[in-house]
This record gives structure tokens, C-alpha cells and sequence, in this order.
């Protein structure tokens, strides 16, 4: 990184190519005043913004590496940049804002048409971002995700939640790009990156920055493990994890138990049983919903304790749910109301907020009692205690913005997106205090700048139970190749998808298909969707139960491989699932490819996403020689192939010469 002055301005340059170039006739920073609307409606917000200046800032003075601007010449200074060289590499520009009247702010970063742009959080639609613009704002994804579809608009016509391309649980001011640099903006004010521009990126905040984080390196590899290192490095998944898959069930004791014995007896290796029904069941027009009272009900699962004992003598773990926040109609309500936990409103009553015919108060994490009462009182002694050995931490994007008091201080429209990672060291100091780490894992959707280093495994939030190109299964892979250039290491998803809405009914197809793919993830656990009984479900079918069983064996078998991921993950904050570019780069055609992975650095998956096919079109990087784990057939890198694709046999392919071979061979022969 160099800064060089030049007449009337400066640039910043990155292996002699300009990044950033301001001058007078072509400015880079603007800052401004903008107005904002910000409406919610469960999860859901909807954005718009009366900007009433906007200006393109002056140099007015260099100073070795600050520089001081303002309006015009001898006017006032408006804002100050300290470039900060960290090393060869890296830069920070640390920005001090001299004038709090303005509340917007703008870079340029110069761009060019071969330019490829990845990151910014969990994005599911698109996993190159050049062209298109995305709004960072944590929120409810959307169902249908699509507006030319009939289910965003009915979604959109009666819920207000079909969503768009952009919309994600969890956003990140963080790209990089194929000119092997990544830029980091340190706030957690709401920000829109435009990369529609042919020739510059244009980055909007809607506050002054703390500052402006650039990285670079030589690989892609090198870049992704300095950026995890920066946000935050994922501890080793537990050793349970790799006995099977966690089966998610909510039927009350009776049922979760009675089908979790029936997979057992179907041969199916289990390492869970995710109950998230365990504090009782909530009944909406959206359909099965839980009640959020986070404690053991004994009229759900009378016997819970004796059986999780019972689970733990057959090497399985229980699973349960929480949410950052507590139902109005709950006894646990009333005690943190009375302790005064919650979030206030004007009236400095409790905050309340709309979950869909019910309503729930905001625990206030930047309390410290709250923290603690959290920890103590429902996710050590309600949960761990209970002998619970994981959780999904659901939810963190229903921060509203108007009408809400925090502790701290600080403008809920600046917590919303910090609030993420506020949830995730909730769960993660209850763990790390508890001294379960590496035992106990938890699972979020949301998440936000920093949630990496509390966040042990990511899941994909609540994709349609389909194939469709926005809310579907390819998009949980898109999810995990985003993510995990960030320093998520470790990506899952709902198998068989969750969301089943407007006559969208999940189907044996899609739920096998599901299945393949999970089997070369880190994790494989099912969900039987908002409206179970309407969807299908795995041991509706003995030739499902079979499939299972033998994929989830696949899983099994390639443990000792994964476990070397995990190592990597650790280590060097590599994802388990990885973009083909990351070991390609000199191959162009990588660079856009979102529906295939990388398993760590020597299997390629290329899971089957569309209904009704029996082949499927592969991508083999260049450079090396691609053998086929179904029939063992060797295959020139640096093509497109189609392969026979049947249920059960995903497209795979292994480097020729692994160190891995045999474990890979023996995959075909495994019943």
C-alpha cells in the first residue's frame, strides 16, 4: 500500500494499481446529512432516505499521511483522514469527524469491468456482487426472495416479507476483491455497497466512520486467513458431532423419541436430537411456533431429563432453542420485568415487539445484568444444567430503531446491527464460563461484524422447501462461500429446507437432494419445517430412511478427512467449504462459479439444484486432473462436463493424487 500526493489531490495504491484517487474534478470522499425512514413489520424493514447535502470534500491540507478536508479552499475542516500503514500490505484510515452535524458518508474505490467483488456477510442470491447493489442491514432474508415470483408477492401482499436479492440475517461491511485486497468498514451504522459502477465502487454510510480498514495479500488464501484472524477465529467442532446427524423433531416426547428410535433401528448413524419444542409449542397461521419462555416444559417432555441421560449412554446429544427474546405471556417475563432487563419505549415501559401474533420483550444485552441473568438463569441453569448440549440461538435482527432506549446509550439505529454479536457472546461466555467448551455448540442465522469470534457454526436461516433460484437449495451454498471468505468457517443448513408457505409443500425429491448435499458439509441436521404435517418428512418413506442412512455414512467415512478441515479452520481460519477460486486463481472461469464448493482443498462438490434432472453440468478447475468417486473415471480439469446425477450420487470429484485417495475411493462402495 502506497500514498502517493499528486496535483490537487492523492491516490492510494495497491501493487501499483490506484484504489483510491480524490481530486477536485473527480472526488472519492463525500460525507453529507441524509433523513431516514426506517418502518419494521416483523423482521422486515422497509428503507428510504431524504438526502439534503451531499458534498465533495476539498483537500485543504497534506500533512505526511494526514490529510485534513473541506468544503472549499480555507473554508472550515470537515473531516480528517490519518492513513495508517500497518505494514506493506495493510492500511487503516482512521477518520475524525470535526463537524457532527453530518451524518452520511461516501467512498469511491476505483473498480475496472474484469473486476470480481465477493463478501459482505451471508449473501444468498449472488456470491460475486459486482453489478448489483447491497444494502447491509440485518433482517429477515425474505420468502421467495424474488419479485417476478408468485410467492414473494404473495408474501409481500400479506406478510410484507418477500424480501429481494440483498436482504440477509447477516450483513458485513467487508468485500474483497479479485485484485487481492479486502476492505473493511468499522461500523455498525446501516450502509449500502454499490458495485454497479463500471468503474468505481461507491460506499455509503449513514454515519461518520470510526475508520477504513485494507488488506492485502499475495493468494486469496493468505487474504482469508488475515481477515479471519482480524474478525475472529471458530473453536474446533465437538467430537459428537461427527457420530451422525442431528435429527430435528418436535413432537413432544413421545414422538421426538419413539422416531428417533425408528432412524436408530433404520440404521441411521444419530449424533443429536434437536428438539427445539422443548420449552412448549405456539400454534400461528404461519404454523407450528414455539413458545418462548425459555425453560424445560414437563407437559411437552415430562421426562426430558431421564432421557437426555438415556441419549447420553447411546452417545447422542440433545439440542434445544433459544431466542434473545421473552413472550409477553411467559413467566420468565415477568421476573426479567420486574429486575428490569428490557429495553424500554418512551413511556419507559417494556419495548415489545410484533413476532407474528405474539409479542415479545427485548432483552437489553448492553446491560450487564441482563448478560449475566441471561447466562445464569436460562442458558446455564435451564439448559446446560438440564445436560442440553446445544442450541440454536435463533433470531438478533428485530432490533427496532424508534421508540427504543438501551442501557448504553447509544441510537438503537446504530445497536441494530452491532446487536448480532451482542447475542453471540451471550451464548458464547455461557459456554466458555460453564468450562463446555468444545463440548457445547450453538448455531445462529444472524449475525454481524465480529460474530465470528462468538459464533461457533453458522446455519443458513429459513430457506423455501425447493429448488427455486432465490430461496432455494443452491442458495445455502452461495450462503457458505460469502460467509466463509469472512471467517465463518463452518456453514450448515435446514435440511429439506423450512419455509412452507401458500401451497409450497417440501417434497421427497428435494429432501434427498438435501441430503447429498449436507453429507459433504461440516454438519448435517434436518428440520421438519414450520408446518410439518403438511411436508415431507424422512421417515415418511423407507426408501428415504435407506438414503439417509447411507449418506449419513458417507458423512461418517470422511471424518478423518474433515477433522484436517477443522484443523485448517482453527488454524488458519480457512472455511471447511470453499470457493473454487481459492486454489484456482489463475482460473478465470472460477471466479463466478456459486453452486459448486470446494470440501476443504481436495474434494469438489456440485450438488444436483433443480427438479426433475438425472445429469448435471460440472465445472472442473484447471491444472488438474479430476477423478469421478462413483465410477473412478479421470478427467481433465479446465472444462464444463455433464455426469449422470441420480439421487444419492451428487456430483464428486477428487484430485488425482490425494494424499486422501483411498479414503476417497472407498466412497462408492459404502451402503
Amino acid at each position: 500500500m502506497k500514498l502517493e500526493k499528486i496535483e490537487k489531490g492523492f491516490v492510494l495504491k495497491h501493487n501499483g494499481k490506484v484504489l483510491i484517487n480524490h481530486t477536485i474534478d473527480s472526488p472519492a470522499f463525500f460525507i453529507g446529512k441524509g433523513i431516514e425512514t426506517i418502518k419494521t413489520y416483523r423482521g422486515n424493514f422497509d428503507i428510504t432516505d431524504e438526502i439534503e447535502e451531499r458534498i465533495p470534500l476539498y483537500v485543504s491540507e497534506i500533512n505526511n499521511n494526514q490529510i485534513s478536508f473541506s468544503y472549499e479552499k480555507e473554508s472550515a475542516i470537515l473531516l480528517v483522514i490519518r492513513f495508517c500503514l500497518k505494514n506493506d500490505k495493510d492500511i487503516v484510515l482512521e477518520i475524525e469527524n470535526k463537524q457532527k452535524y453530518y451524518n452520511r458518508f461516501w467512498i469511491r474505490v476505483n473498480s475496472d469491468s474484469d473486476e470480481k467483488v465477493w463478501g459482505c456477510g451471508e449473501q444468498m442470491s449472488y456470491f460475486n456482487l459486482k453489478g448489483r447493489k447491497f444494502p447491509l442491514w440485518t433482517s429477515e432474508p425474505g420468502v421467495g426472495r424474488d419479485k417476478s415470483t408468485e410467492i414473494t408477492f404473495l408474501s409481500d401482499k400479506y406478510n410484507k416479507a418477500g424480501g429481494d436479492y440483498y436482504n440477509t440475517n447477516y450483513p458485513q461491511p467487508t468485500f474483497l476483491s479479485s485484485y487481492h485486497y479486502a476492505l473493511h468498514i468499522d461500523t455498525s451504522a446501516y450502509c449500502e455497497f454499490n458495485f454497479k459502477n463500471g468503474d468505481y465502487h461507491e460506499l455509503e454510510v449513514w454515519e461518520i466512520p470510526n475508520s477504513i480498514e485494507i488488506y492485502s495479500d499475495d493468494t486469496f488464501l493468505d487474504l482469508v486467513e488475515k481477515l479471519s484472524l482480524r474478525f475472529g477465529r471458530q473453536p474446533k467442532l465437538p467430537e459428537w458431532i461427527y457420530n451422525g446427524i442431528i435429527l430435528g423433531l418436535k413432537g413432544g416426547e413421545e414422538n421426538s423419541f419413539s422416531r428417533l428410535e425408528n432412524a436408530i433401528q433404520h440404521n441411521i448413524p444419530v449424533s443429536g436430537l434437536w428438539c427445539e419444542d422443548w420449552a412448549g409449542i405456539r400454534e400461528t397461521s404461519f404454523g407450528k411456533r414455539l413458545f418462548w419462555n425459555w425453560e424445560w416444559s414437563k407437559k411437552r417432555y415430562p421426562n426430558l431429563d431421564k432421557k437426555i441421560q438415556e441419549l447420553r449412554n447411546k452417545n447422542i446429544r440433545f439440542l434445544a432453542y433459544v431466542s434473545p427474546y421473552l413472550c409477553e405471556d411467559g413467566d420468565l417475563f415477568k421476573i426479567a420485568k420486574q429486575k428490569g432487563l428490557f429495553a424500554l419505549n418512551n413511556n419507559e415501559e417494556v419495548a415489545l415487539v410484533d413476532f407474528g401474533e405474539f409479542y415479545c420483550g427485548v432483552l437489553d444485552f448492553t446491560k450487564n445484568d441482563t448478560r449475566k441473568w441471561f447466562k445464569e438463569e436460562i442458558l446455564k441453569k435451564n439448559l446446560l444444567n438440564l445436560g442440553i448440549s446445544g442450541w440454536m440461538a435463533d433470531f438478533g435482527e428485530y432490533l427496532p430503531t424508534e421508540d427504543i432506549f438501551l442501557a448504553n446509550g447509544v441510537d438503537a439505529r446504530l445497536m441494530h446491527n452491532a446487536w448480532p454479536t451482542l447475542w453471540a457472546s451471550v451464548n458464547r461466555e455461557a459456554v466458555q464460563e460453564s468450562g463446555l467448551e468444545g463440548d457445547v455448540i450453538f448455531f445462529m442465522r444472524s449475525g454481524f461484524t465480529g460474530s465470528q469470534q462468538y459464533c461457533p457454526l453458522l446455519w443458513a436461516g429459513d430457506q423455501c422447501v425447493d429448488f427455486s433460484r432465490h430461496d432455494g437449495l443452491n442458495t445455502v451454498i452461495c450462503g457458505a462461500l460469502s460467509s466463509g471468505l469472512l471467517g465463518n468457517a463452518y456453514h450448515h443448513s435446514d435440511i429439506g429446507g423450512y419455509t412452507s408457505l401458500f401451497g409450497l409443500r417440501r417434497t421427497k425429491e428435494v429432501f434427498e437432494r438435501w441430503i447429498d448435499m449436507a453429507a459433504f458439509t461440516p454438519v448435517m441436521r434436518t428440520h421438519e419445517g414450520n408446518r410439518p404435517d403438511e411436508n415431507f418428512q424422512f421417515d415418511q418413506d423407507e426408501t428415504t430412511l435407506k438414503h439417509m442412512g447411507r449418506m449419513v455414512r458417507i458423512y461418517k467415512h470422511l471424518v478423518p478427512y474433515l477433522k484436517t478441515l477443522v484443523d485448517e479452520a482453527f488454524n488458519k481460519g480457512y472455511p471447511v467449504q470453499r470457493p473454487l477460486f481459492l486454489y484456482f486463481e489463475n482460473d478465470i472461469n472460477t471466479y463466478d462459479i456459486q453452486d459448486q464448493y470446494l470440501y476443504g482443498k481436495d474434494l469438489l462438490v456440485a450438488p444436483v439444484h433443480k427438479q426433475g434432472v438425472s445429469e448435471w453440468k460440472v465445472y472442473l478447475p484447471a491444472g488438474t486432473t479430476w477423478i469421478d468417486v462413483w465410477n473412478n473415471q479421470q478427467i481433465q480439469g479446465g472444462q464444463y462436463i455433464t455426469v449422470p446425477a441420480p439421487i444419492g450420487k451428487p456430483p464428486v470429484f477428487y484430485r488425482k493424487g490425494s494424499y486422501w485417495t483411498d479414503l476417497f475411493k472407498q466412497i462408492a462402495d459404502i451402503e
